[in-house]
């Protein structure tokens, strides 16, 4: 009872981009995980300073982000990050899944968003961080 909401932090230089993940994934992923409350970032030091601080559950990056794109960002918060959240990185091709791949990320979707796919992937992914609820 009052399972706390998880925040999953949005990263692009582009509004559209960020307000298009939002819509795809939804506030509620999936019926058997909390509310997603929604930080959305343009630039990098927003993303750094919020995924330091340990202040987001999952990141989601746009691959095609300006100037430093979100595959290169993941594999630098994998690697810098003691304790790095999840990270999703959204890119335009099909055929750029390899570089998500290689930046370490945990899932990839591909543009355009499918609801259905975003919010699946993105549920699978928390349910994996999430930390079992212990009834007793």
């Amino acid at each position: 009872m009052g399972e706390r909401s998880m925040r999953v932090l949005v990263f692009s230089h582009k509004p559209e981009v960020r307000e298009a993940i939002v819509n795809a994934v939804g506030r509620r992923p999936a019926a058997d995980l909390a509310r997603v409350d929604y930080v959305e970032a343009a630039g990098i030091a927003d993303v750094l300073s919020e995924v330091d601080a340990g202040n987001v559950d999952l990141a989601i990056l746009d691959g095609e982000a300006q100037p430093t794109g979100g595959i290169g960002l993941c594999r630098q918060l994998k690697s810098e990050i003691t304790d790095c959240p999840p990270i999703v990185v959204a890119v335009r091709r099909r055929d750029d899944r390899w570089l998500a791949t290689w930046s370490q990320a945990d899932a990839v979707l591909v543009h355009p968003l499918d609801p259905l796919t975003a919010a699946e992937t993105v549920a699978d992914v928390l349910r994996a961080r999430r930390v079992p609820v212990v009834n007793g």
